[in-house]
């Protein structure tokens, strides 16, 4: 198979394996109602997916420089699968729920950073820079028919309905790499030797190190976003006269989340002419001044607060591409598994923590029918991504 087609069938594969990534923060709305959960608790399992990503990913992408990456994607794409499976047929609340989410997020571990690594072991390194940018904003076309899928089947049936056949991406997932991915022979490193949670190479790479942990900080604002956005618009929609917008609050979040896509491609290629470090800092910026403002704005004209929130909804996504880039990059050679590994632990710890701390400002600045509650609980992503440019700042001055 051509490089091309390759890298389309994966990314393919990368969207169909996110099918249940935003189905939980979709219908957040039902469960406040059907399970009577605080905005804490809603945190927890909307974080928690992030958890269970971040618990898992030292181990199952740093065997990708040991392993077949193929090997590692196939077990974990199963895996997802079943935790969605679990969740439509035996969650009945907080505990039941927080455990098949958490194991949902072990699964994606094994598919998202092994998919890339998937990709970039067989396609040349001339093309990996855009290869990683299609790849990285493919993760929002998944997220967003995630979202838009979950509020339409919702609708048209249950929320369990709408988790058993997000299960079922998972599974084409896997179908899609045994057909399309060939198995290939992991080539001999120089220290092959090493222990596989050995992450010190890792955190001596200063280079490495600096995107790593600027991509920390915008996972944290990006997660808090998306898990909490849907219930943000369907706020903002009980303070507009009746018929003010005809589109579910599912889909409007899902077609916001779509503009990810081009402005991760965008940004990448900005990235390419200006500098990684220069554009990313420049976004995340302009990310942190949009967060202090966004929830303010809930009682706007209806169509003032989709324009808004669209416009932010670019920011934070923006400065994924160029910052993944920047940690492969600079990765040692030998290392490249184990420094994405870190990344993505860093990324997803804190998207973990970032949705886990907008609840947790919800509940004690009032609960989730008060602005000045969402202006706080925004802020709060944006005080953590403007750590963003001060780590590349700090740690990145070797080169760009």
């Amino acid at each position: 198979m051509t490089g091309t087609r390759l890298v389309v069938w994966v990314c393919v594969a990368h969207v169909l394996s996110l099918a249940g990534i935003g189905t939980f923060p979709s219908l957040l709305p039902t469960f406040f109602e059907v399970w009577g959960l605080s905005n804490t608790e809603a945190g927890w399992i909307s974080g928690i997916y992030f958890g269970g990503y971040a618990a898992a990913v030292p181990v199952l992408a740093g065997l990708t420089d040991r392993i077949d990456s193929r090997r590692v994607y196939l077990a974990s794409a199963g895996l997802t699968g079943i935790s969605m499976i679990g969740f439509a047929l035996l969650a009945d609340g907080f505990w039941t729920a927080l455990a098949f989410r958490a194991l949902a997020g072990i699964g994606v571990a094994g598919t998202y950073m092994p998919g890339l690594k998937l990709l970039t072991d067989r396609v040349p390194e001339a093309h990996q820079s855009r290869l990683v940018a299609f790849y990285t904003s493919s993760f929002a076309i998944g997220s967003s028919l995630s979202i838009w899928m979950a509020g339409e089947i919702e609708a048209l049936a249950s929320w369990p309905m709408a988790f058993a056949l997000a299960a079922s991406g998972s599974l084409c997932a896997w179908a899609i790499v045994v057909v399309c991915v060939r198995p290939m022979a992991v080539a001999a490193r120089e220290n092959a030797g090493a222990v596989l949670l050995d992450f010190r190479p890792v955190f001596r790479n200063r280079g490495a190190m600096a995107y790593v942990l600027a991509y920390g900080a915008h996972c944290w604002e990006l997660l808090g976003f998306r898990s909490w956005i849907v219930a943000f618009l369907a706020f903002s929609l009980t303070l507009q006269e009746a018929g003010a917008w005809t589109w579910r609050a599912t889909a409007t979040a899902a077609a916001i989340n779509l503009l990810g896509v081009p402005a991760s491609i965008l940004g990448n290629e900005l990235a390419v002419r200006f500098g990684r470090r220069r554009a990313a800092s420049c976004v995340m910026i302009c990310a942190a001044l949009s967060a202090s403002l966004i929830g303010l704005a809930a009682g706007l004209p209806y169509w003032a607060v989709v324009l808004l929130v669209s416009v932010y909804g670019v920011f934070v996504t923006a400065d994924s591409a160029a910052l993944t880039a920047g940690s492969i990059a600079f990765a040692a050679a030998g290392q490249r598994g184990a420094t994405m590994a870190m990344h993505s632990f860093v990324g997803f710890l804190t998207s973990f923590l970032g949705p886990l701390a907008f609840g947790v400002v919800l509940d004690a600045a009032g609960g989730n029918e008060n602005i000045r509650a969402w202006w706080l609980a925004f802020a709060v992503m944006g005080a953590g991504v403007i750590l963003g440019p001060l780590f590349l700042a700090r740690l990145g001055r070797e080169k760009d």
